[in-house]
């Protein structure tokens, strides 16, 4: 047994890790201010002994004695990391300072959930870990794009300089039960609007692509990851390398939802990437990890998720 910190550990993504790491036989410490994590996502493991929870904001240093730290605290979609910008750089820089911090001082591996944000509007496709990026540092997606490039920095700085046993992987469009249904992302946007027959709003000519990985495949890359040899220590692409364009992804959902509804196009934001996809070659090689759960599988799971909680 192990005993597991896992800053914004109510998130979507946070949540599934309590509950892996748990089924696992490991104590979990979950740390989240709920911003946009939810006690709802965590509410079933409240009654596990080996489960522990935290209202705690990684801005400010946390200590405990753990073996293992997964980093994922801050807010990911660009609605709530644009509602205030400088709070967003905060956590993504301040956590990774007190995440590592904590870290040094009790000897734990701690894993960056990095993003593939850092690629910006890549000009390289698809995206291999050595490309640099090409990101906008003073545009209205850089908090969050340049706050998570930092926490890189940080990582690989505490690792050289002070030893730090670090894990960074960068993380591609994640969809699956428990996403925000306000959160703006593509797939939460377009089921919700599906379940209540609504306008499919498209931003731009839905020529742009992304690749869309289903969350339990993600977990396992996360946690196959955290336990590779020591010397591997990434950055490495989590995500799932098939890739649809944006209405390639709004036709399906309205086909497995069965909706009625009808595709409205808006103007596109600024800096949106036009395209984005993994390549997953690192992955493969160091550790034996590649997505198993198809788009429209992992649809219906979400789609299934969704119908018991939109009115």
């Amino acid at each position: 047994m192990k005993r597991i910190l896992i800053t914004g550990g109510a998130g979507f993504i946070g949540s599934h890790l309590c509950e892996k790491l748990l089924n696992e036989g490991n104590e979990v410490l979950c740390l989240d201010n709920f911003f946009t994590g939810s006690k709802k996502n965590i509410i079933h493991l409240i009654g596990n002994p080996y489960f522990e929870l935290v209202r705690h904001d990684v801005i400010a240093p946390f200590f405990a004695e753990v073996d293992e730290i997964y980093n994922l605290a801050c807010p990911a979609s660009p609605i709530h990391y644009q509602y205030n910008p400088i709070k967003t750089v905060k956590t993504s820089v301040m956590g990774a300072i007190n995440m590592l911090g904590l870290a040094k001082r009790v000897k734990a591996t701690v894993l960056q959930a990095s993003t593939s944000e850092v690629y910006g509007d890549p000009k390289i496709h698809p995206q291999p870990e050595s490309y640099w990026g090409n990101v906008n540092p003073i545009g209205i997606r850089s908090c969050y794009d340049e706050g998570k490039r930092c926490a890189e920095t940080l990582f690989m700085d505490y690792h050289v300089q002070n030893k730090v046993k670090i894990k960074i992987i960068r993380i591609f469009n994640t969809y699956g039960p428990r996403m925000n249904p306000n959160d703006g992302r593509v797939v939460s946007n377009f089921i919700v609007q599906a379940l209540k027959n609504e306008d499919f709003t498209i931003y731009g000519d839905g020529a742009q692509t992304r690749s869309f990985q289903y969350v339990d495949d993600l977990l396992e890359g996360m946690t196959l990851m955290m336990r590779s040899h020591e010397d591997f220590i990434g950055p490495v692409n989590i995500g799932n390398p098939g890739e649809f364009t944006i209405r390639e992804l709004a036709d399906k959902v309205i086909v497995l939802t069965g909706s009625s509804s009808k595709i409205i196009h808006l103007p596109l934001p600024a800096d949106d990437p036009l395209q984005r996809k993994p390549d997953i070659s690192l992955a493969r090689k160091e550790l034996n990890w590649e997505p198993k759960v198809a788009l429209d599988e992992g649809l219906l799971k979400t789609i299934e998720y969704f119908r018991t909680i939109v009115k």
